[in-house]
């Protein structure tokens, strides 16, 4: 199978074969990070733009740090370094870039639908890194390869995503990704951060988080995104901690061998206590490390994915 698509702009529009595609691929790029010399020469002469235009520590470190990986230029761009700052449009902006020769763009964007704008007026190729409440694809691919690498399949896995459900678009990515690869999904959160009508996507809703936790293997803990919310959606943060944070007591109650994850960042002691995010059952630092294996792969593919990635992997800077 041939990668054909120029953009990643969201889960939705990826069929499983192509899902697969890049996890498996992302599998032979992790095995970079463990060398002592962490680069391959796979992008050398490439370069990529990336855009984020809301505050980003992971995703925008991931994306810089795949890019150099595989020793492609970088240039990193913000709101109060970008010609943005002086009226010039997003389009406009992108189109300079272009006439400069690049490659690929990877963008964040607080309005939902931004890369897919792009993505139809420039000829380089498009990475959503986050757009809205809509989609992050590349956090659910990274959700995906982790989940899979800690349980060894997603066919069947039972995954519950937990918490403010209604602005994440980390869980939007989740489920399109993970039905399509044959996990069973469920959500729970308080019944004002549950969007209606989740359920015709495939989903199980529950509201009281020890019922949702019996059944999961998996357990995604969502961040509350109080930014995001508008008034009266929750009473208190201290009844939604005593309702939904996952707590050592309820892990104790769970399937043996559950697997804790979070997208980050964490609001310690409202969605996840402290013991839970450090403790045995945690991968949520595998994720960030599988992160950049994941977006180095997206980059490869997306860049045209040239020659036998086994033997373009063996070569070292």
């Amino acid at each position: 199978m041939k990668w054909t698509k120029k953009d990643l702009l969201d889960l939705e529009s990826l069929n499983r074969e192509e899902i697969s595609m890049v996890l498996d691929t992302a599998r032979s790029f992790r095995e970079i990070l463990d060398r002592p010399v962490k680069k391959v020469p796979i992008l050398r002469g490439k370069t990529v733009v990336n855009m984020f235009f809301e505050p980003s520590t992971r995703t925008s470190a991931s994306f810089d740090m795949a890019a150099k990986r595989l020793m492609a230029d970088t240039v990193n761009i913000s709101p109060k370094t970008s010609a943005v700052q002086k009226g010039e449009t997003l389009l406009d902006t992108a189109r300079n870039l272009e006439a400069m020769k690049i490659d690929l763009v990877v963008i964040r964007h607080m309005s939902s639908g931004a890369p897919h704008f792009l993505a139809s007026r420039i000829k380089s190729g498009v990475i959503n890194a986050g757009d809205g409440q809509h989609a992050h694809p590349t956090q659910g691919l990274l959700d995906m390869f982790t989940m899979r690498e800690k349980r060894g399949q997603l066919e069947g896995l039972n995954v519950l995503i937990v918490g403010d459900v209604t602005h994440s678009r980390v869980a939007r990515s989740n489920i399109h990704g993970l039905i399509k690869m044959g996990a069973r999904v469920s959500v729970c959160g308080p019944s004002t951060l549950i969007p209606m009508g989740i359920q015709d996507l495939g989903v199980k809703v529950y509201y009281d988080l020890d019922k949702a936790m019996a059944e999961a293997d998996v357990v995604n803990v969502l961040r509350l995104q109080l930014e995001r919310q508008k008034k009266g959606l929750l009473p208190s943060l201290r009844e939604y901690s005593q309702l939904f944070c996952v707590t050592e007591d309820r892990l104790k109650k769970a399937k043996p061998g559950i697997t804790v994850m979070h997208p980050g960042p964490m609001n310690r002691g409202v969605e996840i206590e402290p013991a839970v995010a450090d403790g045995a059952s945690s991968v949520i630092l595998d994720q960030v490390t599988n992160g950049v294996a994941v977006r180095m792969a997206v980059l490869y593919l997306l860049s045209g994915g040239e020659g036998s990635l086994s033997e373009a992997i063996k070569k070292e800077a």
